[in-house]
């Protein structure tokens, strides 16, 4: 067993690279370039200002997008918000319809449940078994009145992969627009097909290993593409999100970006190894069920239910010495089982007894042998 505690929840966050991190301290250092980015009427500003468009030049050609259609958020959450509500706001006048999945993040449903209080009418898609979105049923609740459908490329708890290029198509041809919550696909998956299809995306830079509280919404360069202001109080952003940037933030998330993208292929070929080291070790213990078995999913993510065991108890007994979770992280102090695995299907007792192994590029074959061994270690005594 582990004598030192062992990370498996990069899904949650991940820890700063080091090369990220030497970005930020020089941008920290910089005896110029300190300056608020705004105040562009004296050298020191201008330094700032010319961090930020660096920033944002480098970021956008990570992810193949312009650079005008970044607009930098606080994270994902934020982003997700200027993106559905934004977007709902400024396009009430033309139809008051909007669509999304049950197995969406939280960040997602908690903004449409808000704007069914003041009046949008709400569709939320069911998936199947396996988590997926069906595209006939998507087809069908489209109406006059839809302004948005917002989908999640990679599922955050279980790791599947949506189909978002056929989901554009429907979408578009129906005249409506598109929004991807792009969090966990970032580094994951190639990103040329989301920037290709979605009108909006959100994206966040401390699940790249880049610094927390800062992240990006992405549009598609339409001028027909229209949001209003969340924030107010300032002119940033085109107007669309106020508030003083932090230069260091930013070239840290695009150096992440850039990684991410670059050791994109390097990466996966080593977590899935690791995929298939973990799922070998599930096989040979009866009492656990892998989720979405089936579909589609990035390696990074492996979502199982232990049979015949209390959930909590695992929960609290595995994370003395692994660092899992069972379901999103931002519902970890609800105690609910996973809205995701309760909507494909999975019986509550099971959902509740949910582990969500996490791997990242700083996981090693010893951190899995040492999972599976704790886990084997635990199934003979609890």
């Amino acid at each position: 067993m582990a004598t030192s505690p062992i990370y498996l929840d990069y899904a949650a966050t991940t820890p700063v690279d080091p090369r990220v991190t030497e970005v930020m301290i020089r941008v920290l250092r910089d005896p110029i370039a300190f300056a608020n980015p705004s105040s562009t009427q004296h050298a020191f500003g201008l330094a700032a200002a010319n961090q930020v468009a660096q920033a944002r030049e480098q970021l956008a050609a990570a992810l193949q997008v312009t650079a005008k259609g970044i607009i930098w958020t606080s994270g994902a959450t934020e982003a997700n918000n200027l993106a559905i509500k934004g977007f709902a706001y400024a396009n009430s006048a033309r139809g008051k319809h909007l669509i999304t999945v049950v197995t969406e993040h939280k960040a997602v449903l908690d903004c449409f449940s808000a704007l069914a209080k003041q009046g949008f009418r709400i569709t939320l898609l069911p998936v199947n078994n396996q988590g997926f979105v069906d595209l006939e049923q998507l087809r069908q609740a489209l109406t006059i009145d839809t302004l948005l459908v917002s989908v999640m490329a990679v599922n955050n708890e279980t790791g599947v992969i949506q189909d978002i290029a056929a989901i554009a198509a429907i979408v578009h041809a129906h005249g409506a627009r598109l929004h991807v919550d792009a969090v966990q696909a970032l580094g994951k998956i190639p990103m040329t097909e989301i920037g290709q299809h979605a009108d909006l995306f959100s994206i966040t830079a401390h699940k790249i290993y880049g610094p927390k509280g800062v992240g990006a919404l992405v549009l598609r360069d339409d001028p027909r593409l229209k949001l209003v202001p969340l924030l107010h109080g300032g002119n940033q952003e085109h107007a669309l999100r106020a508030g003083t940037l932090a230069p260091h933030q930013l070239l840290g998330f695009a150096e992440a970006a850039e990684l991410a993208v670059s050791e994109w292929a390097h990466n996966t070929a080593h977590i899935r190894a690791l995929n298939q080291h973990l799922l070998a070790g599930f096989a040979l213990l009866p009492q656990i069920a892998v989720h979405s078995w089936l579909a589609p999913r990035v390696p990074h993510i492996v979502n199982i239910s232990v049979q015949g065991v209390d959930g909590e108890t695992l929960s609290k007994a595995y994370n003395q010495c692994m660092a899992v979770s069972n379901g999103s992280a931002c519902n970890v102090n609800t105690k609910q089982p996973s809205h995701v695995l309760l909507a494909q299907g999975i019986p509550l007792a099971l959902a509740q007894a949910s582990l969500r192994f996490s791997l990242g590029k700083m996981t090693t074959a010893s951190d899995i042998e040492a999972a599976l061994d704790y886990l084997r270690y635990l199934l003979r005594n609890i």
